[in-house]
């Protein structure tokens, strides 16, 4: 049996960027014939977005030929009951006593609420109990992992509240075979609670914030089998930094240009162009360079940041030149060179005020 993960989709309008991701994975999850397709909470932006979208939503959520199953999050928490129509193949888990079976599979949701702690281990031996051992059994959790090594940005713009946290060790010796986790955006990541039992987190499937770097990543497996991340062709962001070497004869521009081209086509980009030129060797001043870099950098674009110094004076400084060829002499590793020769260019940049 094959299951295709995903959560914080964070839908907002019909039609948008995020709209048009789902789409992409419905689209996949068709391709690769799976049996079951979840969404591990924050399918909308908002409650009232799923008011909004809710007569639109049925559309793909039917005739898929696989069934959806969908537990709410902090940002929908209010958007699912089991008396609304969300489509033909749609199951809809608020209740943690409340299994869905699917052939040799029972899928457990729990959904957010504002608990923590001691509450939620004591809700998941409520459980325990009840699963039956001789199927597969799989929790669906929207919440943060507190034991492992994540930021508060890795969960979005949540600020420092604290969303259902719970310890790795909750999940252990209760019968689930998995944990298909939502809230966490910031990549795909998994961690085992037992042997060959996963707790995993798919990261948003399109960039919510700028914080959410990388192309996005989907949940593809086979029950029995690891968790596998499926690449995404969907928006996100990529901070991308350029060092110019004022030693190399090659146009910056170009240089910028060939980078930005060998991105994804979905990437919105964060750039920094930063380092030092040699005017004299591109034939080309630092404010031309400026110019120039503006008119490159595309839509694709959304920040730039250009931190570039013209350090032709220096280089043809005899003090520099004699500081060069002795370092060379050295043979020291590339970072090791290139540390030196930046703590004297900024040394001597103080002397010759450039």
């Amino acid at each position: 049996m094959k299951i295709l993960h995903t959560a914080d989709v964070h839908l907002c309008d019909y039609e948008d960027e995020r709209w048009k991701s789902l789409e992409h994975i419905i689209d996949i999850g068709k391709r690769e014939n799976i049996d079951l397709f979840v969404i591990s909470g924050d399918l909308f932006d908002k409650d009232v977005k799923s008011e909004m979208l809710r007569s639109k939503i049925r559309g793909l959520f039917s005739n898929n030929d696989f069934i959806t199953i969908i537990i709410p999050g902090n940002h929908d928490s209010k958007s699912f009951s089991e008396d609304l129509y969300f489509g033909e193949d749609v199951v809809i888990l608020t209740d943690l006593n409340k299994p869905y079976e699917y052939n040799d599979v029972c899928m457990w949701g729990f959904p957010f609420e504002p608990i923590s702690g001691e509450d939620i281990l004591i809700k998941l031996k409520s459980i325990s109990a009840k699963l039956d051992t001789t199927k597969t059994n799989i929790l669906l959790f929207h919440g943060e992992l507190i034991d492992t090594f994540y930021s508060r940005s890795d969960f979005g713009d949540e600020g420092e509240e604290r969303y259902m946290p719970a310890k790795l060790s909750y999940f252990k010796n209760l019968g689930f075979d998995y944990i298909l986790a939502g809230h966490f955006h910031s990549k795909f990541n998994f961690n085992k609670f037992e042997d060959n039992k996963y707790f995993v987190y798919p990261g948003s499937p399109v960039s919510i914030t700028k914080k959410e770097t990388g192309q996005r990543k989907v949940n593809l497996f086979e029950i029995g089998n690891p968790p596998f991340e499926f690449l995404l062709n969907t928006p996100h962001y990529v901070e991308l930094t350029i060092n110019l070497d004022p030693f190399v004869k090659l146009n910056p521009v170009e240089i910028v240009k060939d980078k930005l081209q060998q991105l994804h086509p979905q990437a919105k980009v964060i750039l920094t162009v930063k380092g030092y030129i040699n005017s004299e060797l591109i034939k080309m001043t630092e404010k031309e360079l400026v110019s120039q870099l503006k008119d490159v950098t595309n839509d694709k674009v959304i920040d730039k940041n250009f931190e570039v110094r013209d350090i032709q004076r220096i280089l043809e400084d005899d003090l520099f030149k004699s500081f060069l060829k002795k370092l060379r002499e050295k043979n020291y590793p590339p970072e090791k060179e290139k540390e030196l020769m930046d703590l004297t260019i900024k040394a001597m940049m103080e002397v010759v005020h450039i």
